[in-house]
């Protein structure tokens, strides 16, 4: 994770504090990275007229700026790192910078995982064609049953090639490499949350399409994996440019995540009160969706309180005197970090199943923000 394996891309954005005589801009940038920062900061600095402040808080994504504060502290530009721009207004002049890693990992090591992979979904495939041979092939193929237990379009068996922003830029080379090696590939392009073709993020895998049957994710860590295969119910395969390790995210641990998702439904089914979280940040505030949540609590004669915070934890919630929480925040708050709170903590989907609005047996339904 070395400063000189990644781009920063500081020359450039030095040109441009040149170019707009920019004398104070600030440095966001997500953790993963942050111990780079103050390195970049001297630099920065020795290469132009501006002075940098750091916006030191924790930043999870393009969602999460800080452009209000910058404002009142007399920021003129905010340089916003390892993340691309999204649709959502940041109120002053910004400089997104993807943050690209050169590491380029051999595709052999997964190899015998995609293989499996392709075949899982070609099987899939085949058997939605299969269970009734009195239906036409196009109906058939809206009888496929995907991993989290709903019943979803499939229409091919393609691999979709996904990752994180710092390594997208790996992903033509390596469609021409797996095409090469007898895979039908596609790069898919999603909604205008996402800059780029191939992008996934934590609360958006918009590109999933029905022809594609398995993926292949370019990226580190839990994160974007356990979001993308409770999205889109598809077999899951991962390269780490870092460390060049290949692994898949398995059905079994996708499993215990649904167990652990439909044991806290189960828990909130008997609330009386709950705690509705309204995120502040720019790109996480669904207000429509909070009050949604409140209107169908008081339907079903429960209480629902709108809480709006800028940082969701248990520290900051967990006093208050209500049964369970329902998140619509930032969506993976409640399927990464819900073992951290006292209370159950479930996403607006849970909610619904709990208050029998919808039916659990009809398949996990991932939160996203579109």
């Amino acid at each position: 994770m070395d400063l000189d394996r990644h781009d920063f891309e500081v020359d450039e954005l030095v040109e441009r504090l040149k170019a707009e005589d920019t004398r104070l801009v600030a440095l966001q940038i997500p953790e993963g990275l942050k111990i780079q920062a103050l390195e970049l900061m001297d630099r920065i600095e020795e290469k132009s007229a501006a002075k940098v402040v750091l916006a030191a808080d924790p930043c999870y994504g393009a969602c999460d700026l800080v452009h209000h504060k910058m404002k009142m502290m007399g920021v003129e530009m905010v340089a916003h790192m390892g993340h691309s721009q999204m649709n959502i207004d940041s109120g002053m002049p910004t400089h997104f910078i993807p943050v690209t890693y050169d590491g380029e990992p051999e595709l052999e090591p997964v190899m015998e995982i995609l293989v499996g992979h392709r075949e899982m979904a070609s099987q899939r495939l085949s058997d939605s064609m299969s269970e009734d041979s009195d239906i036409t092939e196009e109906d058939a193929q809206d009888k496929f049953l995907d991993a989290v237990g709903r019943v979803a379009p499939l229409n091919g068996s393609k691999l979709g090639l996904v990752g994180s922003i710092q390594h997208l830029h790996l992903l033509p080379s390596y469609k021409e490499k797996l095409e090469n090696s007898g895979f039908d590939v596609c790069i898919p392009t999603g909604g205008a949350r996402l800059s780029f073709p191939g992008q996934v993020l934590g609360c958006n895998y918009s590109g999933d399409d029905d022809d594609i049957g398995h993926y292949l994710f370019l990226g580190s860590g839990d994160f974007h994996p356990i979001g993308l295969v409770l999205h889109t119910g598809k077999p899951l395969a991962i390269l780490d440019p870092y460390t060049t390790e290949a692994r898949e995210m398995s059905l079994e641990f996708i499993e215990r995540i649904l167990r652990q998702r439909f044991g806290l439904i189960t828990m909130s089914q008997e609330a009386k009160s709950f705690g509705i979280l309204i995120g502040e940040k720019p790109g996480q505030m669904r207000r429509s969706l909070a009050l949604r949540m409140k209107r169908m609590l008081e339907s079903h004669g429960r209480k629902g309180y709108l809480l709006a915070l800028e940082h969701v934890g248990p520290e900051l919630i967990d006093f208050y005197p209500v049964d369970a929480f329902v998140n619509t925040a930032c969506p993976r708050i409640a399927i990464d970090d819900s073992v951290k709170y006292a209370k159950p903590l479930i996403t607006p989907y849970e909610l619904e199943v709990a208050l029998g609005e919808k039916k659990w047996e009809e398949g996990y339904q991932f939160d996203e923000i579109p």
